[in-house]
This record gives C-alpha cells, structure tokens and sequence, in this order.
C-alpha cells in the first residue's frame, strides 16, 4: 500500500526523532501526494530519510504521529495485523499494572487506550467489564476503527461483548457533526456493571459523560477510603458518585454529594443503591443538586473530609487566567468548610493549568481563607493512563490532599 508523504524542514525534524507524537505545520517543508483530513501518511526527513507514520489533519498539528522508524524498524501498514499486535503490548502493559487483573471480578473497567501515552495518538479505549467504548479525537482514528474493533475481538476473543463508538463529540465538528455514536460490534444494555477495586459501577457510555465513567480518579478514589471512617464528608462535583461510594465502603458517618446536575444526582443515587441496602445506608448518603459554590455559602456544614473535583475549568490558554481565579475562589470556599483537623481533597484536570501554577493557586487560596495547611499527598492519573516521557501534555490530572488546621 502507498501513502502519501510528507518531508520535515532541516532542523525540525529532531522532536520526532525523539518521539514526539505530533508534527506541526510550520515543521514541513513539502508535501507529495493527494493529502484529506484523516488520511495516513509518512514522514521523512529533509534527506528522504523515513521517520513515522501518523494521519494528517490540515491544522497547526498537521500529523498526529502512532509508530516511529526507531521502535517499528521501518514503514508500517496500519491493518488488522498491524493494530492486533500493538493492543496486544499494550493489553500487557494494563495486565502488569493494574493492581488486580483486569479479567477478574475485582476491577474490570480500566482505560485500554491512553492516546499519546500508548502511542496511539487521538485514540481512548475504555474497557467496562467486557465492553469497549472507543473514543476518538482524529479523523484518522476514527476511520480506523473498524479494523480496531477487529484487533480488539482478536486480543479479546470471548470476553469481549461489545464495542461502541462513541466519538461524535470529540472529533473536529465538521467531520464530527456528520457522525453518529453508535455499536461496531455485539450489544449490551445499558446501565452495565462494572467493578472497580471490588465496588460496582452502573456504566451508561451512551447519555454518560466522557465514556461514560471517569476512571482517571480510581487510585485517588481509594486513598480517599483511608480517610474516611468515620468521618463526615463532602463530595463536590460528585458526577456519578465515585468519591461517595468509597468513602460510605470505608465506613464514612455521613457523605453529601452535590453536583449542579440532576443526571449526575441521579447516577450517584444509582450507585450507591447499587452498593448498599437502606438499612446499611441508615440516613447517612444525602445528595443535593446545587451549584457546589452556592451550596458551599449557603451551609454552615463543616466536613472533616472534603472532595473538590471540577470539570476543567479552562481548556485554552487563552482562558487560563479566569480558570485560575475560578480554583482560587472555590478551593478557598471549600477550605472554610473543612473543620480543624480535616483534609481537603483537590483537584483541576485543566490542561492548561500546570502543577505548579495549580499549587501556587491553592496556596493563595489557603491565604484567603486564612486556614494552616499541610502538603500530604500530590496526586496524578493512575497508571493505566501512562504519560510519554516526550509528551509531559498527557499528565492533565494532578491534585493535593491537604491536612488543614
């Protein structure tokens, strides 16, 4: 098979030789070939010398690089073969990693496909007990997902049941407004149950967020459960109660979930009906749907135990400065909540918002608030979310735990 190809300006060529995932515009020096949105091309050097393979997307990133000269020894067809063998090393990888087997009763949903961090780039694969939920963020990886559904039968074999396509909203409007979500292989209901470090999950990929659960929080979930027997404890931006479920299992007195939406109230209502009877609960699960400031200054209620776990509150540069001020307000709010002796929990997974610009913006928040405050924990996405070493843009998640006096 041929495909078109694309040669690097002298001098900027040396990102990809170490790996880098992307190639930006300004980078190229020609073009030879008919080039579309999503097709999968080639990239050498200014001497003709091979590099990567990737598809191209005529924008600032012009290719989104998933395989290397370096690692692949040479040009590679991206075919079932191709995509087999390569969820295959990363299949391992989550086996190795996850605490429990991913094939056990356990934890049997994990994110698969992590993007550049797996080295497939504009690629998320989320396994739900059987169930795969492919996302994807490139034309080009969208038009390859029926060969990765192919790839993904073959490492799976039987305990795969399904896999839905749930890409429309992350892939570029044009292309993605022409999209429709949908199965490419096998059915299940929805809501379908997971279970993650032995607590169950009611997943719905299809009206859910994201795909559906947010499983970049499950290490973060269960160093939560160490604190809080006992305790009284705020969920804020609960979504579908993952924060909750944890801190009731570990035997929290009283848990408040609150999130803005009704959808995501009545999730976390789902979920914990899923893990406890009412006798267990006894009054000590109430959800509130609010706005978590207005909720924050409207009660009195001081918790020794509170989550803070926004939605991204910037997603461009441009809107970095009022995403800072927003986390300066709320974590400051949220640190008059919690009673002397307490822990905060916080957390942006902002893109833009590096960890020491989200750090410094809590230390001034801990200035307005006026509280004494203690570093206990920095907190990340868990490893079956890997970060490349030449790609640090893929560690969007990063958190405190704070013991405030």
């Amino acid at each position: 098979m041929t495909f078109s190809k694309i040669y690097l300006q002298t001098g900027r060529d040396e990102a990809v030789r170490r790996f880098h995932p992307w190639v930006f515009s300004r980078a190229i020096s020609r073009y030879e070939g008919d080039l579309n949105d999503g097709d999968v091309v080639e990239v050498f050097d200014n001497k003709s010398k091979y590099l990567a393979t990737g598809h191209y997307h005529d924008g600032s990133i012009a290719v989104r690089l998933f395989s290397f000269n370096a690692t692949a020894g040479g040009p590679v067809t991206p075919d079932v073969t191709y995509w087999t063998h390569k969820l295959k090393q990363i299949y391992t990888l989550r086996k190795a990693i996850i605490a429990t087997n991913p094939a056990t009763d356990a934890t049997n949903c994990y994110r698969l496909v992590h993007g550049e961090g797996d080295g497939c780039t504009g690629l998320i694969i989320d396994m739900y007990n059987g169930v795969a939920v492919l996302q994807a963020h490139s034309i080009g990886m969208h038009r390859e997902r029926e060969l990765i559904t192919e790839a993904l039968k073959n490492v799976f074999g039987d305990q795969l049941t399904a896999v839905y396509d749930k890409s429309a909203e992350t892939l570029p409007d044009e292309y993605g407004n022409t999209v429709t979500n949908g199965y490419l292989f096998g059915r299940t209901p929805v809501p379908h149950a997971a279970q993650e470090n032995g607590h169950t999950f009611m997943i719905d990929w299809i009206t859910g967020q994201k795909t559906g659960f947010f499983l970049d929080q499950r290490d973060n979930r269960d160093l939560l459960a160490k604190y809080a027997h006992d305790k009284r404890v705020l969920n804020a931006f609960c979504y579908s109660g993952g924060f909750s479920v944890y801190a009731l299992q570990a035997g929290a007195s009283l848990v408040h979930s609150v999130d803005s939406s009704q959808k995501a109230i009545d999730l976390t209502n789902r979920n914990v009906a899923a893990n406890f009877s009412d006798e267990i609960l006894a009054g000590r699960h109430e959800a509130y749907t609010d706005d978590v400031m207005a909720f924050l200054k409207k009660h009195d209620h001081q918790y020794d135990v509170v989550v803070l776990d926004p939605p991204a509150y910037a997603k461009s540069l441009s809107a970095r400065h009022r995403a800072v001020q927003g986390y300066k307000r709320l974590n400051a709010e949220g640190l008059r909540r919690v009673a002397s002796g307490g822990i905060l929990f916080t957390f942006s997974c902002s893109q833009v918002v590096d960890r020491e610009l989200f750090y410094n913006t809590i230390v001034a928040a801990a200035i307005e608030a006026g509280r004494q405050v203690r570093v206990l924990h920095h907190l990340s996405q868990p490893a079956d979310h890997p970060v490349s070493l030449f790609h640090p843009e893929g560690g969007y998640l990063k958190g405190l735990v704070l013991w405030v006096e």
